[in-house]
C-alpha cells in the first residue's frame, strides 16, 4: 500500500518542530508540504526543502492530499477542521479539539457526512511515564487502584505565544489539562465520574490560567488529582498511584516506577521512630518483613504508531486508537472544570 500524503497546517512548535519532523524521520506518511498564514514560516519551510503551500484553498484542491493535520491555535481549530473534512481530506487535529464540545460534535458530524477519517492528536498516550502506570495498574500488582495523582510541574510560566491569551485559547489547562486528563480515563477506563472540582492558579498570568488543579471523583469512591504548575522550581512526583495492596511511584518521567507491595499489614512488635518531638509507631517505616520494594523498567512506546493506526483506519483496517467517544468525554471533563472553577465549588459530572 502507498504511503498517505500528509500536510500539516501551521509551522509552528507543534506543526513544524513535531509533525514535519517526525513525518520525515519515520517515513511512515509522505509529507507533501506546509501551509501557514505567516510568510516568514513558510518561507522558513522553503529554505529547509519543504513545500510550503500559498493558501488552504490550494491545499484542499490538491487531489493528491489524502491527510491534513492541524497545528494552529485552538480558536481557530474548529473552521479549518470542517473546510479540511468537507473537501474530502481525512484530518487529525492538534488538542485541545476544539473550545467546547459543541464544536467538536461539529466536526465529528462533518467526518462522518463526508465519510472522512477524523482524529484528536492525543500523542501523550505514549508517554513512557504514562505507559509505566497503566503497566503497574493492570497488572494488579498494588491491588485495586483508589487514587491517582498526575502532577507536571515547570517554572518558566507561560510560553510567550498565543497559549498566554484568552481569545486564542490559552492557558496551562487548554494546553497539558487535556493529556493528563485523558491518560487518568485511559488509566481508570470504565469508572464513572460523578463529581468535577477545579482551581485555576494565576501566578504569572491573569488573563489565562498558568496552573491548576482539578480533582476528578468517581462513582466507586475512587479519586484522582491533576495538577500542572509553571512557577514551581521544585518539581513534586510526576506520578503517585495508591491501592489497597501498595503503593507506586514515579519521581520523573526521566525515572523508573518505584513499587512497594504490602506483604503483611501488622507487625508483631513496631519500633516506635522519633519525629520532631516526640515519638510515634503510626508513622514508622517499613521494613522487608512487611512489604517488598522494586522497580519497575520503563515500557517502550513508539508515538508515530498515531500515525500508523490513522492509515490503518483510512484503509479500513482498523479502529481509532483514540476514538471520538473518549474525546468527548475529556471535552465534558474540562467543561465542568471551567465551570467549577468559575462558581468556586464541586460540581456534578453526568457521563
Amino acid at each position: 500500500m502507498d504511503k498517505k500524503n500528509l500536510v500539516v497546517v501551521g509551522y509552528g512548535g507543534m506543526g513544524g518542530g513535531y509533525h514535519v519532523a517526525k513525518a520525515i524521520e519515520k517515513e511512515v506518511v509522505n509529507l507533501l508540504g506546509i501551509y501557514d498564514i505567516d510568510p516568514k514560516k513558510a518561507e522558513l519551510a522553503r529554505s529547509r526543502g519543504i513545500y510550503a503551500y500559498n493558501s488552504l484553498e490550494e491545499v484542499l484542491n490538491d487531489d493528491r492530499v489524502d491527510i491534513v493535520t492541524v497545528a494552529i491555535p485552538n480558536d481557530v481549530h474548529l473552521d479549518t477542521v470542517v473546510r479540511c473534512l468537507e473537501a474530502g481530506k481525512n484530518v487529525i487535529c492538534e488538542k485541545p479539539v476544539a473550545m467546547s464540545s459543541d464544536e467538536f460534535a461539529k466536526m465529528v458530524e462533518t467526518a462522518n457526512k463526508n465519510n472522512k477519517v477524523f482524529s484528536v492528536h492525543q500523542n501523550r498516550r505514549w508517554d513512557v511515564d504514562f505507559l509505566g502506570m497503566k503497566q503497574i495498574y493492570n497488572s494488579g500488582e498494588i491491588g485495586r487502584v483508589f487514587n491517582i495523582e498526575s502532577r507536571i510541574h515547570g517554572s518558566r510560566g507561560i510560553p510567550s505565544d498565543w497559549r498566554g491569551e484568552k481569545e486564542h485559547g490559552g492557558g496551562m489547562f487548554l494546553d497539558w489539562g487535556v493529556h493528563l486528563i485523558d491518560q487518568i480515563l485511559q488509566i481508570y477506563k470504565g469508572r464513572k465520574i460523578t463529581k468535577i472540582y477545579c482551581k485555576f492558579i494565576h501566578t504569572t498570568n491573569f488573563e489565562v490560567d498558568d496552573g491548576y488543579k482539578l480533582y476528578i471523583y468517581f462513582e466507586d469512591g475512587s479519586e484522582a488529582y491533576v495538577e500542572t504548575g509553571t512557577f514551581n522550581f521544585i518539581a513534586m512526583p510526576r506520578f503517585y498511584m495508591q491501592g489497597d495492596k501498595g503503593t507506586a511511584l514515579i519521581t520523573d518521567w526521566r525515572e523508573k516506577a518505584k513499587v512497594t507491595v504490602c506483604k503483611h499489614w501488622h507487625e508483631s512488635e513496631v519500633v516506635p521512630v522519633q519525629t520532631g518531638a516526640g515519638l510515634t509507631k503510626t508513622m514508622a517505616p517499613r521494613d522487608s518483613i512487611t512489604v517488598d520494594e522494586y522497580e519497575v523498567d520503563r515500557p517502550t512506546g513508539d508515538v508515530y504508531d498515531y500515525y500508523r493506526n490513522f492509515c490503518d483506519v483510512i484503509d479500513g483496517k482498523a479502529e481509532l486508537i483514540v476514538t471520538h467517544e473518549e474525546a468527548m468525554r475529556v471535552m465534558k471533563v474540562m467543561e465542568a472544570a471551567f465551570k467549577s472553577d468559575e462558581l468556586g465549588q464541586v460540581v456534578d459530572f453526568v457521563e
